[in-house]
């Protein structure tokens, strides 16, 4: 066909399609729309009119959040406006939705004031495979039959206020890449089951209430690349099984429980892991050294153990970007070298650390960087002055319990500064206007002098000063 004819054929061939479409226009079945009407009857409020455009008579397929395929209803999408208060759906899940017989995914997430027990319609879909019904208010105990739902292989039910145990048939949907059931109530164990799930991606229990240890049943999951049992309350060893994920796993959150032991030896062969955090527990004794041969971490939380010293140096070429060590044992005299020549760091916590130094000695590689900074319960001494000056993109910075001595007049706030604590400490000099702008600020146990500025901090902000005055604190 001639080059110059071929667009011609196409722009004939599209006007072709659209002069049918009248004719052909899909319309979606009567038992989708009977559903999705009787769902949209079962809410109580709409404050947003997410469902608006769901009006009788006319093509469901084309209502927002509703997809189809060959005129039935495939795919139902309702979210909520997780950051708009008072925008939320109210009401319950109707049962009607069993109607759309080929549904293949439903997504409910952050409808917020959605209540009710598990929905039991699921049960009666052959189709389903993506089911998330998160962040609304479903309670109750999840069905001990869950496991029938063998076609799954996205299951999120995270955010919500389901209680009881984790029902032993879950192993029964060896489907699965993703299980979510984080955010609940949930307590009793993990079941050993779980092990069948060996297609599973990702894995979350976080902030529930399941205790006893952790079960060894991670040897099967050599797809597994993410695992959060972070925020409950299981105790004992990691288990030795999670040593078999180190191929693939890129994050490991087991933080707020009650683990102890030591840090395991085998965590320094994960050469993917991107994320680890173990903060929160009763682990003890030495890190190992072998830690500090992790090509790929970049975010490391060690915080509220019971961990000594010597620390090992990091030898991640690009640097972590975010490091937290603080309450433990450790003794580090100096932010560490390896802290100081990071190109990533973002996010940098060593409270209670043993720091006993200048910060005037401290010259990190890129300061423009730093979002967040707490260096608080130290020895650290020197003046802040050259840091802020550079830190520009600083949103927290802490400092409380230390040494810092410097006039707090010539201190550059940066512009997106909104939490300073430099309480207990050596600051001299006059409280600048610029501290209005913040959020929270605490200038407290100094030697501060002069009128306050105008601001809306209460009294417990500036007390314990020498010659502060103005208020909140007495007239000058």
């Amino acid at each position: 066909m001639n080059s110059c004819c071929f667009p011609l054929f196409i722009f004939a061939f599209v006007i072709f399609l659209r002069c049918l479409s009248p004719i052909e226009a899909a319309t979606c079945h009567p038992d989708d729309e009977a559903g999705l009407l009787a769902f949209k009857s079962g809410i109580t409020q709409d404050p947003t009119g997410i469902l608006s455009s769901w009006k009788k008579g006319t093509d469901c397929c084309s209502w927002k959040g509703v997809g189809c395929l060959t005129n039935r209803v495939t795919g139902l999408t309702i979210n909520g406006q997780s950051d708009v208060t008072g925008s939320f759906l109210s009401g319950t899940i109707s049962p009607s939705l069993a109607k759309l017989q080929h549904l293949v995914g439903i997504y409910f997430t952050n409808l917020r004031n959605i209540t009710g027990s598990f929905p039991q319609f699921l049960f009666q879909l052959p189709n389903v495979k993506q089911v998330y019904f998160t962040n609304s208010r479903l309670s109750g105990p999840l069905p001990a039959n869950i496991g029938a739902l063998s076609e799954l292989g996205e299951l999120s039910l995270d955010g919500n206020l389901f209680t009881g145990p984790i029902p032993s048939s879950i192993s029964n949907l060896t489907r699965l890449y993703l299980l979510n059931l984080g955010d609940n109530l949930l307590t009793g164990t993990i079941p050993l089951g779980l092990a069948n799930l060996k297609l599973l991606l990702s894995l979350n229990f976080g902030n529930n209430r399941l205790s006893e240890t952790i079960p060894d049943i991670f040897k099967s999951m050599q797809k597994l690349q993410s695992l959060t049992l972070s925020r409950n309350k299981f105790s004992g060893n990691l288990p030795p099984s999670i040593a078999s994920l180190k191929p693939i796993l890129n994050y490991l959150d087991v933080s707020q429980n009650n683990l102890s032991g030591t840090i395991p030896t085998f965590l320094s062969n994960f050469k993917v892991l991107d994320s680890l955090d173990l903060s929160r527990n009763r682990f003890s004794g030495v890190v190992p050294k072998s830690l500090a041969n992790m090509p790929k971490l970049f975010h490391l939380n060690l915080s509220h153990n019971f961990l000594t010293g010597p620390l090992p140096a990091m030898k991640n070429v690009d640097g972590l970007a975010t490091l937290d060590l603080s309450y433990n044992q450790f003794h580090l005299k100096t932010i560490p070298k390896w802290v100081t020549s990071s190109p990533s760091m973002y996010s940098l916590k060593l409270v209670k650390c043993g720091i006993n130094m200048s910060l005037d000695n401290w010259k990190p590689v890129r300061p423009n960087i730093y979002f967040y900074i707490n260096l608080s319960e130290n020895e650290i001494s020197g003046s802040l002055t050259w840091f802020f000056n550079l830190a520009h993109n600083l949103y927290e910075f802490q400092a409380s319990g230390n040494k810092l001595r410097f006039d707090m007049g010539k201190l550059n706030l940066s512009e997106r500064l909104e939490s300073l604590d430099l309480s207990r400490n050596l600051v001299f000099g006059k409280v600048p206007m610029t501290v209005a702008k913040l959020q929270k600020l605490n200038l407290s146990h100094n030697h501060l002098c002069g009128k306050l500025p105008v601001t809306k901090f209460p009294a417990s902000a500036f007390v314990g000063n020498d010659c502060l005055c103005g208020s909140p604190l007495s007239p000058c």
